[in-house]
């Protein structure tokens, strides 16, 4: 079970990083963008056919990152100078992706052009290469005799996956905190509640909304060339559903932490990401379910975060008007009873 957990916990930290992206387009930005399922397993195509090319992880990573800008920008200018609507942006682009993950994995087989699956069991990843280092500083040790003194049983074999990802989605998480408050940012974030005002002040704003989607893919990229690391495989269908999952990280982590301000709202997606892989594996442990039951439970995990705080706030309303009548009926009465003593003496 704790085992279990753990692992949901690893993968969550690695979601994040894709819900931060999905957040700068469907928040920030207001833009329906299903690039993301395709620019997802591009991320981790691209890092894990230059792994295999025996290029170091880090550069693969970055390579990926890179990719992901360049689709989203190109999402970007069929919005904005193709003046294709944004939804059927998304589409085409991601439909077009398949087919370019495909031709991408396919680099590293001599026996077709495409290839739909990458196996990365016996190569040097990111977190190989980091595990070498934090074996030597005997942290997952004392760590797991620790636990083992509390009586937690089935520990994992490293703890370095979930110091390393915590420490990488922290910085991003900073860094998206200071791009959103600088003043391309802040017109990014202006040109997404009302882009006409933001025209009228002579800005560009065909040039942020790429620039906007082509940041917010290249964090979804990168968050695919990590997962392929983290699952040492790359697939053509990893993708399918991604922005559903990205979008429930960022509604669960609204609804629970609010959006105040943006520092806290970033923070709280990176939250809902853990909690949605949380709640993932917790459903599966019910024997009914399955993992082909994978995008219903998600459904009804995102479904659930629309409709509860509405219920709540509902309910909360109707709290406050009944002790808001109490309190005029109260007054009211304080109001009579004054009266009626004032005239007691006249009437004598």
């Amino acid at each position: 079970m704790f085992a279990a957990l753990f692992g949901s916990v690893e993968q969550g930290i690695i979601y994040a990083i894709m819900a931060l992206g999905v957040y700068l387009s469907f928040r920030v930005l207001d833009f329906p963008d299903l690039t993301v399922d395709g620019s997802f397993v591009t991320g981790a195509a691209v890092a894990a056919t230059m792994i295999l090319f025996g290029y170091d992880p880090m550069l693969a990573t970055a390579a990926a990152l890179l990719i992901g800008f360049l689709a989203g920008c190109v999402t970007g200018l069929l919005h904005t100078k193709g003046k294709i609507n944004p939804l059927l942006s998304g589409i085409l682009m991601m439909i077009a992706l398949y087919s370019i993950n495909l031709r991408i994995m396919g680099t590293t087989s001599t026996s077709s052009v495409s290839r739909s699956n990458i196996p990365l069991l016996n190569e040097s990843t990111l977190f190989s290469k980091f595990h070498e280092f934090w074996s030597t500083l005997g942290i997952d040790t004392s760590i797991n005799s620790f636990l083992k003194l509390l009586g937690v049983q089935y520990l994992p074999g490293t703890w370095g996956t979930l110091f390393l990802m915590l420490i990488i989605t922290i910085i991003i998480k900073f860094i998206v905190d200071w791009f959103l408050q600088t003043e391309v940012g802040l017109a990014i974030r202006a040109t997404g509640d009302n882009k006409r005002m933001i025209r009228s002040l002579s800005a560009n704003t065909d040039t942020l909304v790429i620039l906007g989607l082509g940041v917010s893919n290249a964090l979804v990229a990168f968050s695919g060339a990590l997962i392929a690391q983290y699952g040492k495989f790359a697939d053509a269908a990893m993708g399918i559903g991604m922005i559903i999952a990205g979008l429930a990280s960022v509604i669960i982590g609204e609804a629970i932490f609010g959006t105040k301000t943006i520092m806290r709202t970033t923070l709280a997606i990176i939250v809902g990401a853990v909690i949605y892989r949380l709640v993932l594996a917790l459903a599966f442990r019910i024997k009914f379910f399955d993992p082909g039951d994978l995008k219903v439970i998600t459904a009804i995990i995102v479904i659930g975060a629309l409709v509860i705080p509405q219920f709540i706030e509902k309910r909360r309303e109707r709290t406050r008007k009944a002790k808001r009548h109490l309190e005029r009926v109260a007054e009211l009465t304080m109001s009579k009873e004054e009266t009626a003593v004032a005239e007691t003496p006249t009437n004598q």
